[in-house]
């Protein structure tokens, strides 16, 4: 009987206590949820670009919040990245240039900012980059594989069905035509022409100087300092004070970051025994407080 009691006693303390537990839980996914409290005018907001740009989504979503909120006016843009996807490179670009009506906006290159990465520095009021930093690469570059012959090694036959002549140019399993060249030419010169404007609008360098030097070759962050491609040389800090002299702000600014996607606590509890599950969720909520107290978010 007296071990029956200390196992119900036992048994109902961990209860008590996984029941305070996901009731907190609760209420920091439901805060989360909510509107999200800001520091001072002074702040400024964090927004970094890393890795291959295939999809612009995510970083749409920041800006598009930032650009509702009236309480910080200026806007750092980190940006890591060799470039990638045209269409998303050029909807960050956009949203960029809309920000920049209401809040200044400083871009600070990391190890690289080419190609796509570079197509969005151009947006900003000033680019600070490192002396090291690989920038530049004004051009595009479209991939390109023909596999027939390595069909006909595996004895593998295919056959192209096509409603429109040439919805089928740039198949690997065709050679290029002359035709098929020229039209495919023909496109990555209108990128081209896209992406040369758009460092002429925001670097304010002539045609011909884009001409010269927009033939998809990098250069270094001094190489570019140089050129014109970039106002100065500098790390993340140095960008960040820059930043904070334009808007005359007094003193060190403290740096807002975006704030986390809502946690997804069945992820969480689904894999792994329980006590794993419980440390998995225990884990994820004080990363976000540290979150909280010690960067703030928007």
């Amino acid at each position: 009987m007296k071990r029956s009691g200390i196992w119900f006693l036992g048994g109902g303390l961990i209860l008590l206590a996984l029941s305070v537990l996901f009731l907190w839980i609760a209420v920091v996914v439901v805060a989360d949820g909510g509107s999200s409290t800001f520091g001072p005018s002074g702040d400024i907001a964090v927004i970094e670009i890393t890795g291959p740009i295939m999809d612009s989504k995510d970083i749409i979503e920041q800006f598009d919040r930032l650009e509702k909120n009236e309480d910080i006016p200026g806007v750092l843009v980190r940006i890591d990245s060799p470039g990638g996807a045209v269409g998303p490179s050029q909807e960050i670009y956009q949203a960029v240039l809309r920000i920049k009506k209401t809040k200044k906006v400083v871009i600070s290159m990391g190890a690289v900012a080419a190609s796509g990465g570079y197509y969005i520095a151009v947006a900003g009021d000033k680019i600070v980059a490192n002396p090291g930093t690989l920038t530049g690469s004004i051009g595009v570059l479209m991939d390109y594989t023909n596999v027939e012959r390595l069909l006909d090694f595996l004895k593998i036959h295919a056959e192209l069905l096509t409603a429109g002549k040439m919805k089928d140019v740039g198949s690997p399993l065709k050679p290029l035509s002359e035709t098929d060249r020229a039209y495919l030419e023909d496109i990555l010169q209108n990128m081209h022409a896209q992406f040369k404007k758009a460092v002429q609008e925001g670097r304010g360098l002539d045609a011909a100087k884009i001409d010269e030097i927009g033939d998809g070759r990098i250069f270094t962050g001094q190489q570019a300092l140089e050129l014109g491609l970039v106002d100065q040389l500098g790390n993340q800090q140095v960008a960040v004070e820059l930043l904070a002299k334009m808007l005359e702000i007094d003193g060190e600014p403290k740096l807002v970051y975006p704030k986390k996607k809502r946690l997804n606590i069945l992820d969480l509890l689904i894999e792994g025994d329980i006590e794993t599950r419980i440390l998995k969720v225990i884990y994820s909520l004080s990363e976000r407080r540290a979150l909280y107290l010690t960067k703030g978010i928007y």
